[in-house]
Order: C-alpha cells, then structure tokens, then sequence
C-alpha cells in the first residue's frame, strides 16, 4: 500500500510540475510574481472565474497534499 501511494504521489508530482508549464504568465508586474491583487479581485465567485488549467492545478495541489498526509500517516505507524 505505501508503495502504490507513493508511486502515485509522483505521478501527481509530474502531472503539477506539467500542468504549471503551460499556464499562462500574468503579466502584472512584481504584484503577480506573489499573486497579489485587490481586494476587489478576491470578492466572490472566485472559483468560476479560474480558467481551466488553474482548476486542474488547484485539484492536483489538493490530491499531491492528501497523499503527502497519507504516507506521513502511514511512515509514523
């Protein structure tokens, strides 16, 4: 079980690492290099606002985090 977790860890790894490849670079200057916006870009509706790539990104980073999690778990048995 610990192997088939973390051979899947790793391929979440490379599918992040390709996936934040092809997004696109913001071009807003020293502000975006931090994510930085207003406070009016943060209201609500955030998440339909993301375009594709930034949707599988942030899912990939949930399930890169959940299996992190999983194996520490498992590692402290």
């Amino acid at each position: 079980m610990f192997l088939f977790v973390s051979l899947l860890q790793i391929l979440i790894a490379v599918a992040l690492i390709g996936i934040v490849m092809l997004q696109r670079r913001k071009q807003s200057g020293f502000a975006g290099v931090f994510g930085g916006g207003t406070q009016a870009d943060m209201s609500g509706g955030q998440w339909q606002r993301l375009s594709g790539l930034s949707k599988v990104t942030v899912l990939l980073l949930a399930s890169f985090m959940v299996t992190s999690l999983i194996l520490v778990m498992m590692s402290a048995r």
